[in-house]
């Protein structure tokens, strides 16, 4: 891009963050392209999502609502516009990966093992690769068959390039291709990878629970606020109506419920007397 460009881009990108609920941050750097693109048509189609250079990228979101969320840019990342939630955004994000084959020299993520048995590989030139990689093996009936099973790179250790070679001929995927969003801004509020990354429906028992104990601690205490204030001044009101009672102050409904209550007593009074005569 020239600078003309590079500046109509930045212009752009900013006014497009003010039609959009949602912005999040998407790493691409070790993403396959198809499975950036999967998760771009799942997100269809009120989302979107944009691919610049990092330094853009970060100009565009230098305005106060969304400059915090520039600081989780690095490496290559993807901008994502979306009216969707932020939970919904991450749950379809995360929910695309790739099994992916091994590359000489990559560091291996766990255990690679291999199995004893027969395999679809033709003999030939395979039998020599296989061998080669460590892996025992021989021919039994026209089929390469591995003889024994094996371990064959441990956690941590750097795979060669015979060994890469011989997992893909065995069709062995050991390294994973994970999309998730680092955070997402919505509505003045900053997700970052850890509240998205919580169960949804956990997430809001525990809101309710939680308001819930509050609420009743609010109103125990005696602190109004907008969500207990109904609550607060009828339990005020039961309180003075029961202390009018008790004192038999004749105010307001407190003489009403004194004449009843007198007019009960005076019933019963009369029932008594009656039955006596």
């Amino acid at each position: 891009m020239i600078k003309k460009e590079k500046v109509a881009f930045v212009e752009g990108l900013s006014k497009d963050l003010k039609k959009y609920k949602s912005v999040g941050i998407l790493p691409i750097e070790a993403l396959p392209d198809r499975l950036v693109q999967k998760v771009r048509n799942q997100l269809k189609p009120d989302t979107k999502i944009v691919v610049a250079r990092k330094s853009l990228l970060i100009r565009a979101l230098s305005d106060p609502k969304h400059k915090e969320l520039a600081k989780y840019i690095s490496g290559n990342v993807a901008i994502i516009l979306s009216n969707k939630s932020p939970f919904e955004i991450s749950k379809v994000v995360s929910s695309n990966r790739l099994r992916l084959v091994a590359k000489p020299s990559q560091i291996s993520p766990e255990d690679i093992r291999i199995e004893a048995g027969e395999t679809a590989i033709a003999p030939g030139q395979a039998v020599t690769d296989l061998k080669a990689a460590g892996i025992d093996v021989k021919i039994d009936k026209g089929k390469v068959v591995i003889s024994k099973p094996k371990v064959l790179v441990p956690k941590g250790q750097k795979i060669s390039l015979q060994v890469a070679k011989a997992l893909k001929m065995l069709d062995i995927l050991p390294f994973e291709a994970k999309a998730k969003v680092s955070a997402i801004t919505y509505e003045n509020l900053l997700y970052d990878e850890t509240v998205l990354g919580m169960n949804q429906e956990v997430a809001l028992a525990n809101l309710a629970r939680n308001f819930s104990e509050a609420h009743a601690l609010s109103i125990a205490i005696g602190i109004p606020t907008p969500y207990n204030i109904r609550e607060m001044i009828s339990k005020a009101f039961m309180g003075s109506l029961s202390v009018g009672l008790e004192a038999k102050i004749p105010e307001g409904e407190v003489a009403e419920k004194l004449a009843a209550l007198a007019s009960i007593e005076a019933s019963a009074l009369n029932a008594l007397v009656k039955k006596e005569e």
